[in-house]
């Protein structure tokens, strides 16, 4: 879902009221450059009277900004827009919490590619400008829930926008696993792994392992193997509303881990079974007027241009 401010529901600038009243600060920890657009970001800020709340890890690194702090999740509950400074990852750690409240969330870029985190520092206070203006698209992405169960009990949980990954951890061996889905069963397999993937992930991990780019705009999940020991095993596209389910084979050697965006957040026993599922709640972006999927593509991954350009 992509659509205008005034279509949200957010005025412009020239109707007298600002589409937002409080505004929250997440960066990422441990770089020079993140700092030094925290902080210009927070003179511009308080220089227009917004009220602005930093996110209490943040603070750490950001000395006498004077403002008050608070958790992540808190963030959610108090700004009607949370800025993200740092790469895809600070924005896909902050998406994940900030998912429940339905708050709103700007990225800049502090990182490497940037697929999510689309205002660069040199257009920092121009563009940010522009969003508190009004003047934006806001867009909905939706995540997966995973859960791993032992013997019918839940003993292992995660959450992910980008992709939920069974591999084999430190062990360079094949794990084994069957998949079913909705019930039905797909196929056993003997691989390094199964990537999970989101449209939004279709550009992270999925794409490294051979997977298909897809529109953020689609409903869809697809399945990549990894280096499967069947070379027909190929990408599977499936709806979005799917429950994905991977029984770990009985007699594996190791014990294969489950990683959602690329932390791992469950180790599975033989015998265990994850059961991957849509998230109900989805998160909700805002990128500056003129954003371009198709655009971002050819910038982040070098395709070429137009003929003649």
């Amino acid at each position: 879902m992509t659509d205008t401010a005034s279509a949200t529901g957010a005025p412009p600038d020239d109707s007298g009221k600002r589409p937002f009243a409080t505004i929250g600060l997440i960066g990422r920890l441990g770089s020079d450059k993140v700092v030094d657009s925290l902080k210009r970001l927070i003179r511009y800020l308080t220089e227009r009277d917004y009220h602005v709340v930093i996110e209490d890890r943040t603070a750490t690194v950001v000395t006498d900004h004077g403002l008050p702090e608070t958790s992540r999740r808190a963030l959610g509950e108090l700004c009607d827009l949370v800025i993200v400074v740092g790469g895809d990852g600070s924005l896909l750690g902050a998406a994940r919490t900030l998912c429940e409240t339905g708050t709103l969330i700007l990225g800049v870029n502090r990182g490497r590619l940037g697929f999510l985190t689309d205002i660069s520092p040199d257009e920092l206070e121009a563009r940010v400008g522009e969003v508190l203006a009004g003047h934006f698209e806001r867009e909905e992405r939706f995540l997966l829930d995973a859960e791993l169960y032992r013997n019918g009990v839940a003993v292992g949980h995660g959450e992910a926008l980008n992709e939920v990954v069974v591999h084999s951890g430190k062990a360079v061996r094949m794990i084994e696993f069957e998949l079913f889905v909705d019930g039905q069963f797909v196929y056993s397999q003997r691989s390094d792994g199964l990537i999970v993937a989101t449209p939004t992930g279709s550009t992270a991990y999925a794409l490294s392992g051979g997977g298909p780019i897809m529109h953020p705009k689609l409903d869809v999940v697809t399945l990549v193997p990894m280096f499967p020991h069947t070379l027909s095993s190929r990408p599977v596209v499936l709806d979005a509303a799917s429950e994905i389910r991977i029984h770990i084979g009985e007699t594996n050697l190791t014990y294969p881990h489950i990683s959602c965006d690329g932390q791992t957040r469950a180790v599975a026993k033989p015998d265990d079974v994850l059961v991957v599922k849509r998230k109900p709640e989805r998160v909700q972006l805002v990128h500056p007027l003129g954003h371009n999927f198709y655009e971002v593509l050819r910038s982040k991954l070098g395709w070429s241009h137009r003929l003649g350009d």
